[in-house]
């Protein structure tokens, strides 16, 4: 099973993809689609698009988990995120993948067992669970990495 976790951002939209074979978690890749500030938002949205679309065409995955969008204070960053979650659900649903999304808290408490868990706890659990060298970067990827290993916990 191949499980594609994805931190949903308009400059920096993380993901990271993870592979479960006879019950061993290994992570495939992660890493970011960087869309740079001077592009329109469109190009930005169709950049994300490719560079998704082509990620799911490379590690063809089962599902598809993403981090549900939570806001306070700026609504102009929350615009931009939902404009980028419905460019990835349309693109899972054009390749048939189902997805599930998990709010913050439900990812730090399945991947570190306290949903107050800070970014440094959850880039360390995260380095420490996928046996990797060193902490993923930039944060975004390391996020998705997150977010695929709260889905596989949760299916378990």
């Amino acid at each position: 099973m191949i499980v594609t976790g994805i931190d949903p951002g308009l400059a920096r939209c993380g993901y990271g993809v993870i592979r479960v074979e006879r019950g061993v978690i290994a992570p495939v890749c992660y890493g970011c689609v960087e869309t740079p500030a001077g592009k329109r938002p469109g190009e930005r949205l169709v950049q994300i698009h490719e560079e998704i679309t082509s990620l799911f065409a490379r590690f063809p995955p089962d599902a598809i988990a993403m981090e549900k969008l939570f806001f306070s204070k700026n609504t102009t960053s929350a615009m931009g995120v939902s404009e980028v979650r419905g460019v990835i659900l349309l693109a899972a649903e054009q390749h048939r993948i189902p997805v599930t999304e998990y709010t913050p808290n439900q990812v730090k408490q399945a991947v570190t067992g306290s949903g107050r868990a800070d970014k440094v706890q959850m880039q360390a659990m995260i380095t420490r669970l996928l046996k990797l060298d060193e902490i993923p970067q930039p944060d975004d990827a390391a996020d998705g990495l997150s977010i695929a290993l709260c889905h596989i916990h949760v299916m378990r």
